[in-house]
């Protein structure tokens, strides 16, 4: 009974242990992820002249200012930058959400003839490098002559494999009843897919929504190259601008005051839905 209670004893210490350190790592993995996003904030809320008369970088400014977030709007034109991507962003979400809807509806629930082939075609050329799809993407583009367009830039984000395959998977856990029940009401495909899979699947949908917004917001790469007039710059050429600039050089406050603009807005929509991402990519990666 003794060496019960000590083998008992000596594995709750060990588990209390095991729980300490687990709590330990993820907090200072926490404040590692977080801590520059701290240091950008309040950065942005100090004078210009508090930042560089600071010799030992301050944890707190002596007196919160939005001066520079209104310098960061009038020196630059941010305000477009954004208005940009805004156009950008919605655009290229809304154009890809109808194509993949349908495609993946046509994969789910339509039978005809080389789907699976066609399939599975598809989900190969996902292992095509990236580097490569941009550089085809910039040869057609720049002989259609859409450099320095909206249309140049939303065109080859407008489909996703990924994005296919997950709802693709999702439509194909929706029960076939309801789909010949729906025939048998008369129902068209169209208006079973948008009354009832639709529906069904919104968690996937807004998933998809979410995390293609914030890959809009972030895309770097390709508005860098297919634009070169300041007046289709998106946040990203935006602030490379701005940085390469004398003023991001100069008055380091404006610039984590613009960094902040664009940034937040992401951070607050990924805490918001961060629940409905995850049972999203859970759902469309279940069978069953």
């Amino acid at each position: 009974m003794n060496e019960y209670k000590e083998i008992k004893k000596k594995t709750g210490i060990a588990k209390a242990i095991k729980s300490a350190l687990t709590y330990f790592g993820l907090t200072l993995w926490a404040l590692a992820v977080l801590f520059p996003f701290y240091w950008m904030i309040q950065n942005s809320f100090k004078s210009f002249g508090e930042y560089n008369s600071e010799s030992i970088p301050k944890f707190l400014p002596a007196l919160f200012t939005i001066e520079n977030y209104i310098t960061a709007f009038t020196a630059v034109p941010l305000g477009g930058y954004l208005l940009n991507t805004l156009i950008f962003t919605l655009a290229t979400t809304v154009i890809m959400l109808a194509v993949i809807t349908l495609a993946a509806f046509a994969f789910a629930r339509l039978d005809f003839k080389g789907k699976n082939f066609a399939f599975t075609l598809l989900l190969a050329l996902m292992m095509i490098p990236n580097e490569l799809v941009i550089i085809t993407n910039f040869a057609t583009i720049t002989e259609l002559e859409l450099r320095n367009t909206f249309l140049g830039l939303i065109l080859p984000s407008v489909t996703s494999i990924f994005y296919l395959y997950l709802l693709k998977e999702n439509f194909a856990q929706i029960p076939d009843e309801l789909y010949l029940a729906a025939q048998v009401d008369g129902s068209t495909d169209f208006n079973y897919l948008i009354k009832v899979m639709v529906p069904i699947s919104s968690p996937t949908i807004v998933t998809i929504l979410i995390l293609k917004i914030i890959e809009c917001w972030n895309s770097y790469v390709w508005p860098r190259l297919i634009t070169d007039d300041e007046a289709y710059f998106l946040v990203s050429n935006g602030i490379q601008t701005i940085r390469e600039s004398g003023f991001g050089r100069e008055n380091i406050p404006a610039m984590m005051a613009a960094v902040t603009v664009i940034s937040v807005p992401l951070i607050i929509l990924f805490l918001v839905f961060k629940d409905r991402i995850m049972e999203g990519v859970s759902r469309g990666g279940t069978k069953g």
